[in-house]
């Protein structure tokens, strides 16, 4: 429990390095470098005229895939959008009695860059992120939204992708992925236009590159492997815990999945659970080794001794499978997103509840917050002096810019006191 609350995501120096010079021949030589690199990864024979989806290809897309995926989209785009709305902050503004007005100006950034993974070649589309990634940034009133994904080998883009991207009011979709993505994204090329933000999620490669061009732009943040915290008492279906624990084991052989219980009955019913539906799963090798690695049945004495560990480790995602869980919701102090009872699992969080699914991870809860509207704005500091407020405060500022030594600064304010006499 110790290693688990105490764990953190490195980026191997062999990887950085590797990005470092992606990025470098990327801003060098532009769509050539994007075009080398995609055609050697994803799409032989790839060319520049094949970096932007055209209109044609997002029309087609709507009439390949079903009418119940189009249903279950437009279902959690609404959602998804109406907890985001929730999120959009009011400019404000103070006025003092000296006529000193003071307040805050938020505003969105200008544009903002999706990265959606591949997924298998195509085959695995993540639509879950663009709607996660692009519902926050439209909501936030982001001037110009575009995506980034790799094409398959045919150099198509998975028309679920597409569709979801046009429903969620993405302006332009690139064909390109990993590393030399975000770098295009960053720095641009002949093709590519920058922009201000980039977020999603991706392989380490992409992770690489999205915290080697931060500070260019701005990131939502660095994520590690998939996590989740299963707290339970004797009521919890073990069925549905094993599920739940499953449900993020599949995900990567890093991925974390531990159940802390107050019963060693349903830990050991856990277990069995555990090893039918293995056998049952696409993924199960892939679920068996994050288990077998990273995964944890751990049994404690109460619920306050299981709260106290959850608190420590600040999962990504926290599951309260306990007979009142909103009794136990207030000592929760840390976690990127909080599950409560047997009929909230983790995967509606993920699709189609509204919260949303990008949250800190490697117990970085403890002073992080899940991607949301706020990631794509900015808030400006207003301040409008009257000439009575600088003769109530000036002579004090002078004061303690001499303090400090900056001359300058209390000259500033000086000057205009002797003009106010």
């Amino acid at each position: 429990m110790e290693a688990l609350a105490r764990r953190e995501f490195f980026l191997p120096q062999e990887v950085v390095e590797q990005v470092e010079a992606i990025i470098r021949e990327v801003r060098r030589e532009g769509d050539l470098a994007l075009c080398r690199y995609t055609s050697r990864f994803d799409a032989p024979g790839f060319e520049p005229r094949d970096l932007v989806v055209t209109e044609t290809e997002v029309e087609a897309a709507y009439s390949q895939v079903e009418p119940e995926f189009l249903e279950a989209l437009r279902a959690a785009k609404e959602n998804i959008e109406g907890f985001h709305r929730r999120q959009v902050p009011d400019s404000w503004f103070l006025t003092h009695e000296s006529g000193m007005i003071t307040g805050q100006m938020v505003r969105p950034v200008d544009s903002a860059g999706l990265y959606v993974p591949g997924g298998k070649g195509g085959e695995t589309p993540l639509v879950s992120s663009v709607l996660m990634n692009g519902i926050p940034a439209v909501m936030a009133g982001v001037g110009r939204v575009v995506m980034a994904t790799p094409p398959s080998r045919d150099k198509g883009v998975s028309p679920y992708l597409l569709v979801a991207a046009r429903e969620v009011g993405i302006q332009r979709i690139y064909k390109m992925g990993s590393a030399w993505a975000i770098a295009a994204l960053a720095y641009s090329t002949e093709t590519v236009e920058a922009v201000d933000c980039i977020v999603g999620p991706g392989n380490i490669f992409v992770t690489a590159a999205k915290k080697l061009v931060a500070g260019t732009v701005g990131i939502d943040m660095v994520a590690g492997p998939s996590e989740v915290l299963v707290l339970a008492d004797d009521t919890a279906p073990a069925a549905y815990v094993a599920a739940d624990l499953l449900s993020q084991a599949e995900h990567d052989p890093m991925a974390t999945a531990v159940l802390i219980t107050t019963s060693r009955e349903l830990a050991q019913a856990v277990g069995r659970e555990l090893e039918g539906q293995l056998a049952r799963l696409d993924r199960r090798e892939i679920a068996r080794r994050s288990l077998e690695e990273r995964g944890a049945l751990v049994v404690v004495d109460s619920l306050d001794e299981a709260v106290e560990l959850a608190n420590d480790i600040g999962p990504e995602h926290l599951e309260l499978m306990v007979a009142d869980p909103w009794a136990l919701l207030p000592a929760i102090r840390h976690a990127g997103a909080v599950f409560l009872g047997p009929y909230s699992p983790e995967p509606m969080g993920d699709y189609m509840a509204g919260p949303n699914h990008v949250l800190p991870t490697m117990g970085t809860a403890r002073f992080s917050s899940a991607l949301g509207v706020e990631t794509f704005l900015k808030r400006s500091s207003i301040i409008a002096c009257t000439p009575q407020a600088l003769q109530r405060y000036g002579g004090q500022v002078v004061l303690m810019a001499e303090r400090e030594g900056l001359t300058a600064h209390a000259n500033s304010v000086r000057i205009r006191l002797e003009e106010l006499k």
